[in-house]
C-alpha cells in the first residue's frame, strides 16, 4: 500500500505536545521521512494561563466518571473547544514568531491534553478537535495517536520510544536509557541491536506540582529549590513505593492522578517536596529490576531534568551517568513535540508507532486519525 518512493518523502512536519502535565503547549518542527530524523527546527513553548490550568484541572477531575471516549459531559465539551483553540493560536505564535509560511508545513501531529488513561479499561481520552484544528490552521491533522493500541490491548504509552532511538542513533553509548520525567515519568530503553523496552515508571513532576499548587500556589517546585531545602521522609517513600503497580512487570502504564499526597499531608512544604522528589527518582532507577542490562548512560529530558533535587537523587541510586538530554544534544523541553511530529509522519505513512516491548501489543501497530481541512469554498 505505501510504495518505495512515499516512504523515502521527508515531510515537514509540526508536533503539538501537552500531554499530562498543565504546564502549556510545546510546539516544534521537523523534517522526517519517518525514519531517521532529517533535521530538527525551532521550538517554541506556550504557558497555560491560570484560566485553562483550572479548567482541565476541573476536566481532568470529571474525567474519572467517563465510560467511553466519545463522553464528553459538564465541563469536558468547553474545556476541548477551549484547548483546541489555544492549540490554534499556538501554531499561529510559533509561525509568526520562526517566520515560516503556513503553505510549507505538511502535516500536525497533534497529541491533546490527556484526561483519562485507564489501558485495563480499554480507556484511554486526550481532550482535542483534530477537525477543528485542521479546519483552523489549513493543514492535515494527525491525533488521536493512542487509541489504536488501546483497543488492540495495549498500553497506548510511551510512544515516543521510537522517535527516541532515532535521535540517538549515533550515540556510542548501549544500551541507553532515555528518561522523560513530565506529569507522569518514563523510560525507554535501547538495547545494543536497537530493541526497545519502555513503560511509565512512575509519577514524575504530577505529585510534585500539585504539593506546590495545594501548599503555595506556584504551580512547580522551580529548580528544586523547595525539595533542597527539605529532609525526605523515608518511611513516607516506603509507603509510596509499596503501590503494587512498582511491582508489576511492563509493559505498563500509568495515570497522572493514580496516586494521592495522603502519605506526606502532616509534612512541612519543603519535606513533602523533598519526599515526592526522592520518590520519583527511586521509581525510575527501580526501572532497572525490569531491564536486560543496566544502562550506560541515562539521558533525562522533560522538566524534571531541570529539579536538582530529581537529578541528584537519581545519580545516587544508579551505576553510571546521569545527564540532561542537551549533553547528548536532544532538546529537553521540545523532545516530546518533535515526537509528535514524526509520529505523525509515521502514522501518516502507515509505519508501526506502537511495539510488543513498548506497550505490550501483539504486533507492532500504527495508528492515530487522519483530518484534513475542509475545501475552501467557492464564492456564491
Amino acid at each position: 500500500m505505501h510504495g518505495k518512493m512515499m516512504m523515502s518523502k521527508v515531510m515537514r512536519a509540526l508536533g503539538l505536545m501537552s500531554g499530562t502535565s498543565l504546564d502549556g503547549i510545546d510546539v516544534a518542527l521537523l523534517e522526517t521521512d519517518g525514519e531517521k530524523v532529517v533535521k530538527r527546527g525551532p521550538a517554541l513553548i506556550c504557558p497555560y494561563d491560570d484560566e485553562i490550568r483550572q479548567m482541565l484541572i476541573a476536566a481532568t477531575a470529571e474525567a474519572k466518571t467517563l465510560q467511553s471516549r466519545s463522553e464528553r459531559p459538564g465541563s469536558l465539551a468547553g474545556a476541548e473547544r477551549e484547548l483546541t483553540d489555544r492549540h490554534v493560536s499556538a501554531v499561529a505564535q510559533f509561525l509568526k514568531k520562526n517566520g515560516i509560511d503556513n503553505a510549507t508545513i505538511e502535516l500536525i501531529g497533534f497529541h491533546g491534553q490527556t484526561v483519562l488513561h485507564r489501558p485495563e479499561a480499554g480507556l484511554t481520552v486526550q481532550l482535542g478537535l483534530g477537525d477543528v484544528l485542521a479546519n483552523a490552521t489549513g493543514r492535515p491533522v494527525i491525533y488521536d495517536l493512542r487509541a489504536a493500541d488501546v483497543a488492540a490491548g495495549g498500553q497506548g504509552a510511551p510512544l515516543v520510544p521510537v522517535y527516541h532511538r532515532a535521535l540517538i542513533e549515533k550515540l556510542p553509548s548501549r544500551p541507553v536509557a532515555i528518561v522523560n520525567i513530565g506529569g507522569v515519568a518514563n523510560i525507554t530503553w535501547i538495547g545494543r541491536d536497537g530493541d526497545l523496552i519502555a513503560y511509565d515508571t512512575g509519577p514524575g513532576n504530577a505529585l510534585l506540582d500539585d504539593w506546590m499548587q495545594r501548599r503555595t500556589g506556584a504551580a512547580r517546585d522551580d529548580d528544586g529549590a523547595a525539595a533542597a531545602r527539605g529532609t525526605v521522609d523515608e518511611n513516607a517513600v516506603r509507603f509510596l513505593l509499596s503501590h503494587p503497580y512498582f511491582a508489576k512487570p511492563p509493559p505498563k502504564s500509568l495515570d497522572r492522578n493514580a496516586f494521592t499526597l495522603d502519605a506526606i499531608a502532616e509534612l512541612s512544604t519543603e519535606d513533602g517536596a523533598a519526599t515526592l522528589a526522592a520518590f520519583t527518582a527511586q521509581t525510575i532507577a527501580k526501572a532497572r529490576e525490569f531491564l536486560p542490562q543496566e544502562p550506560e548512560l541515562w539521558i533525562v529530558a522533560g522538566g524534571g531534568r531541570l529539579n536538582r533535587a530529581i537529578m541528584g537523587c537519581l545519580a545516587e541510586r544508579v551505576h553510571h551517568a546521569v545527564v540532561p538530554a542537551e549533553a547528548a544534544n536532544i532538546n529537553g523541553d521540545s523532545l516530546e513535540a518533535e515526537a509528535w511530529a514524526y509520529l505523525a509522519v509515521r502514522s501518516d505513512k502507515g509505519l508501526p508507532i506502537t511495539f510488543p516491548g513498548t506497550t505490550g501489543v501483539s504486533k507492532p501497530l500504527t495508528g492515530g486519525v487522519r483530518a484534513d481541512p475542509a475545501p475552501a469554498r467557492m464564492p456564491s
